[in-house]
């Protein structure tokens, strides 16, 4: 991926992408109407263009001396709004319209409210984002257009006057943290014959490790050695046995503390167990490790792009089976911080499994924690398929994560984790219950959570509802998404309180 600085007609491209927003008169990027003989000017006088968000409009450029041939405005809506989360769609949005048209190179020009670096950044990770192809299985459509080559066009007094440098280190950032949330879609976009847990460990320990992450798989033995009973009891149903994956990104001259330990949701494919889901819409459980391969990717981003905290990562990987061993409604398994626990839906899985998983992360020294999870059905009723649950404790805590989680464009918003919650999960003859029934479902299973968290500083992110894109978006397609990589990376940028 290029940057370049200068006028768009300098960019030796197929087709410039430039965003237009509703108050912008033909005069808005200086020389542009006159190198396509009038047609922005007519365009916005006739209505036939009005900067809707996403908009196209395509157009020829007359005017010889331009390197390009064509100039697509990309529709912004208000300018107002058009801050880097809005410019990283469009750029996804434009990649995508210059990939159908099987384009070699493509530019996108930056414009929009913000720092400069910034909005280079999300234009590098939009553009990035085009790239991802989900449908790898298919043998009789034609093959998808390889991407284009990439350039990022800044005004060419920027590099002057704000630092070309900088902007530079901003656009390869950007295409790492793009890079990375791709690698973790095409994770959750496999199918469960396929990505075995112990395929989705050896996978994720190649994503990781080529970047210079340290990368351990334990097997079944040394999870039992480690008395993980909530990881094996999920894993007890299926043949495929479980893995845990730790990973260790350790800066050099990094102090020892704060470290940050990440801990994701690695169910491969999940029918729910004894407590067996309907058949509709089942196939879509094989992203029920989006959360584990969100982990493992932000590990690789991390590494490549030298953050300076200490980070741990752990998945706990398995399978969620309906077999002749499975672990059963009313049976007790024993964590491995010794509680006990009455299962009580064998579809509640995910929670047992980041309990062992927060617990060893604590023993590994983790300082802070911040779990990712595909948790439960009950988020998206609450917040749709646009926003993540949030949940944790203490608010400072849980505030940063969501300042560094806007910022990075994963949407979330904070839910309530009263005290009075847990009364849902009291059982007669364990410690507690796995679940506390359909009222506050996504609550419940965070206070479940919060027992495993040993009074650290920890976030929950359930990503049940923004997985997975069911509909397509112009700055999205069908299919994973790839959510809480850039979330997770960023984080291991942030100053914490020790």
């Amino acid at each position: 991926m290029a940057c370049t600085f200068g006028p768009p007609g300098a960019a030796e491209v197929d087709l410039i992408l430039i965003p237009w927003y509703e108050d912008d008169g033909p005069a808005a990027v200086p020389a542009l109407d006159a190198a396509t003989g009038g047609e922005i000017a007519r365009a916005l006088n006739t209505r036939e263009f009005q900067a809707k968000p996403y908009e196209l409009f395509i157009a020829a450029i007359a005017d010889r001396s331009w390197r390009t041939r064509r100039v697509a405005l990309i529709g912004g809506g208000r300018r107002l709004e058009s801050g880097s989360e809005i410019v990283r769609k469009l750029a996804t949005a434009g990649g995508l319209a210059g990939r159908q048209r099987r384009l070699g190179r493509v530019g996108f020009m930056v414009r929009g409210q913000g720092e400069v670096a910034d909005l280079t950044q999300a234009a590098a990770e939009g553009l990035t984002l085009a790239e991802f192809h989900a449908g790898s299985y298919k043998t009789t459509d034609p093959a998808p257009a390889p991407p284009p080559g990439w350039t990022i066009v800044v005004d060419g007094d920027t590099e002057k006057s704000k630092g070309g440098e900088k902007i530079r280190e901003a656009a390869a950032r950007g295409r790492v943290l793009g890079e990375s949330s791709n690698l973790a879609r095409e994770l959750a976009n496999e199918p469960g014959n396929t990505l075995t847990p112990r395929e989705f460990a050896m996978r994720a320990a190649a994503i990781a490790g080529d970047a210079g992450v340290k990368v351990e798989i334990l097997d079944e033995r040394m999870i039992a050695e480690l008395g993980m009973g909530l990881l094996l009891g999920v894993a007890r149903g299926s043949s495929e046995p479980p893995r845990l994956m730790v990973f260790r990104y350790d800066p050099p001259g990094a102090p020892a503390k704060p470290l940050l330990g990440l801990v994701g949701k690695g169910i491969t494919f999940d029918t729910g167990g004894i407590s067996i889901k309907s058949a509709e819409g089942m196939e879509r459980m094989k992203d029920d490790m989006a959360g584990g391969a969100a982990v493992a990717c932000s590990m690789r981003a991390m590494a490549l792009l030298q953050a300076p905290q200490r980070v741990i990562g752990v998945v706990p990987t398995t399978e969620n089976m309906p077999g002749g061993r499975a672990v059963k409604p009313g049976d007790i398994l024993r964590s491995a911080e010794g509680k006990t626990v009455e299962v009580i839906n064998t579809d509640a899985e995910g929670r047992l499994v980041l309990g062992d998983g927060l617990w060893y992360a604590r023993k590994l020294g983790a300082t802070h924690l911040v779990d990712v999870a595909t948790l439960t059905g009950a988020c998206v009723v609450a917040l749709g398929k646009i926003t993540s649950g949030l949940f944790g404790a203490p608010p400072s805590w849980v505030e940063q994560v969501r300042r560094v989680a806007d910022r990075a464009g994963d949407r979330v918003w904070p839910m309530p984790l009263f005290d009075e919650y847990r009364d849902q999960l009291k059982s007669d003859i364990a410690d507690f219950m796995n679940t506390g029934g359909r009222a506050a479902g996504s609550i419940t299973a965070a206070m479940f959570l919060k027992e495993f968290s040993g009074g650290l500083p920890w976030a929950h992110i359930d990503i049940a509802g923004t997985a997975w894109a069911d509909e397509a978006k112009p700055y999205l397609p069908k299919g994973p998404s790839g959510v809480g990589v850039r979330t997770l990376a960023s984080l291991a940028f942030e100053e914490f309180d020790v």
